[in-house]
């Protein structure tokens, strides 16, 4: 059969009932289809982790009704585990699925119905422990949403093109963003629909922000059920959770009240320093899974005479990468990242008697969508002498570069806050975590944006942050690598092979179950108690 043949013939299949699963059957013999879309480990493990699981809820005191929703093997094959576990513990879980394996890429019916049989399959192993919803199955008929859902939908389904694309000017009529839209939409429907009717205590959300997973947590929030969404950044064993908010929001408001009046102790302090050499140094440490830099630091003189810098005051421009989640709907007073770089180059070229130096992420090696280096050549193709552009794999440090400059400009990048610590003044253009925290400058406006421009390269050193400003910044950093993140087991980039380490009983009743006691609670939306100092705690 051609390919053209076995598509028609897929799509056929999926049209008539029970035939696509019948077709997974017996072709496929409970295997996965195709590569992109594996439950392996989870098939494996969950014949050992529902027993458990069954076992421990004799025990365990009744609990919550919680919902989990997941989309995408790897985040289907997390809330599984993160579901089992929290039923272990007497809460009544429901996890609901999307067997998708790629959001960005069409899928015939019939395919999909067979990765739902095989999703279903696998999911059916947890037992009596957890009970399963297939939201390809749960589809609601067409029913008109809220204009609140209607407009989440939009913006979620622009996001997801954003990030797709990795860019921030989408077309809506392209396909990226059609794809989305209509995913976006019935989920929403179907999430409408099923979240009437069942209403759980709580509904837990991976990400929140973008995809299915986006419009879910906005569902949910929309029916005012309390919601829990949670992320992983790069640290093994801690895991970020937020209450009724879009975790990668990173909103750090209550952690900072909390320890705003507690400045660090020596010790606090020798880790922030530690961990910072270590940035610097583009090494490993502790926890911390990557590294920062791809070249060592070799000092701010050197990258002076490398990028030919004379004695003007030098502005370090440090960009995010496009599409990041942390930087979709983050405009303050721009519209968007490269509307902002881009009228800052403009305003630069204007100031022969400052030296702009603008530090494009290096992660974009990493990327195919839009250049920031694109985003500023189209400003002027020949940048003037007093302009400076790295690239993202010229081999220059960035601390370097922080040690040279006399004001830090940045959008969300945590660079910003590192300038700070150095006692660079720094202006904030998006929404970041760190802003206005008191040791950065917050513009509102394009009007008070420049401003700040004008009065800072008037005289930078008057701008210096001052040493409480600088203690400050080192205290709020602090906070933000070592009590912003939970503990948690599992984390999602090596779920397995955590699991293997710490297996569900070690997790809940072995010697490090006192650590991981509090991340479960907070899962299930009780208040995060942002006084508990985290610390150094892993469960080796």
């Amino acid at each position: 059969m051609t390919p053209s043949g076995t598509e028609a013939f897929k799509r056929i299949l999926g049209g008539i009932p029970f035939t696509a699963e019948l077709y997974w059957l017996i072709r496929q013999r409970g295997k996965p289809i195709n590569t992109h879309f594996s439950l392996r480990g989870l098939q494996t493990h969950m014949p050992e982790i529902a027993p458990v699981v069954t076992e421990l809820r004799k025990s365990a005191p009744a609990g919550k009704k919680v919902f989990v929703f997941a989309t995408l093997h790897y985040w289907i094959e997390h809330a599984a585990l993160v579901g089992m576990s929290l039923a272990a513990q007497g809460h009544k879980v429901t996890m609901g699925y999307l067997p998708y394996a790629d959001w960005q890429k069409e899928i015939n019916m019939g395919d999909l119905r067979r990765q739902n049989a095989y999703a279903r399959k696998v999911l059916e192993q947890a037992g009596s422990a957890m009970e399963v919803v297939s939201f390809l199955s749960a589809r609601a008929p067409y029913m008109p949403l809220p204009p609140d859902l209607v407009e989440a939908v939009k913006e979620v389904s622009l996001y997801d093109a954003q990030y797709t694309l990795q860019m921030e000017e989408v077309d809506l009529e392209s396909d990226i963003y059609k794809l989305r839209y209509n995913r976006n939409r019935d989920i929403a429907q179907a999430a409408l629909a099923w979240l009437r009717q069942s209403r759980p205590d709580v509904v837990i959300i991976p990400n929140g922000t973008i995809q299915e997973l986006g419009v879910f947590y906005r569902v949910a929030r929309h029916l005012k059920i309390p919601t829990v969404t949670y992320e992983f950044s790069d640290q093994r064993q801690r895991i970020w959770v937020a209450y009724n908010n879009e975790v990668m929001r990173q909103d750090t408001n209550a952690l900072w009240q909390a320890h705003l009046d507690h400045p660090l102790s020596e010790h606090q302090m020798e880790r922030m320093r530690s961990l910072m050499m270590a940035r610097q140094r583009g090494s490993m440490w502790e926890n911390f899974a990557r590294m920062w830099q791809g070249v060592p630091s070799e000092g701010g003189q050197q990258a002076r005479a490398h990028l030919g810098l004379d004695d003007r005051p030098v502005v370090l421009l440090a960009t995010n990468v496009l599409g990041d989640s942390l930087t979709l709907g983050r405009q303050v007073f721009s519209k968007s990242m490269a509307e902002w770089i881009s009228r800052t180059v403009q305003y630069f070229i204007g100031r022969p008697d400052v030296q702009l130096v603008i530090r494009v992420h290096p992660g974009e090696v990493l990327t195919h969508g839009q250049s920031m280096v694109d985003v500023v050549h189209e400003v002027l193709p020949r940048l003037p002498e007093n302009i400076r552009l790295i690239k993202p794999k010229d081999e220059i440090n960035t601390y370097d570069l922080i040690e040279v400059a006399d004001l830090g400009l940045v959008y969300t990048t945590t660079v910003g806050m590192e300038m700070a610590m150095s006692g660079v003044p720094v202006v904030v253009a998006g929404q970041t975590h760190y802003r206005n925290r008191g040791f950065t400058n917050d513009p509102e406006s394009w009007v008070s944006y420049y401003k700040l421009l004008g009065q800072i390269l008037e005289n930078p050193q008057q701008f210096r942050l001052n040493v409480d400003q600088v203690k400050l910044a080192w205290q709020y950093a602090y906070r933000f690598f070592f009590d912003y993140p939970q503990p948690f087991p599992w984390h999602l980039v090596r779920v397995w092979e955590d699991y293997k380490a710490r297996p569900l009983e070690t997790v809940l009743k072995g010697e490090c179950s006192a650590l991981y006691e509090s991340t479960f609670r907070y899962l299930v939306g009780e208040p995060i108690d942002w006084s508990i100092e985290r610390g150094n705690g892993l469960c080796e």
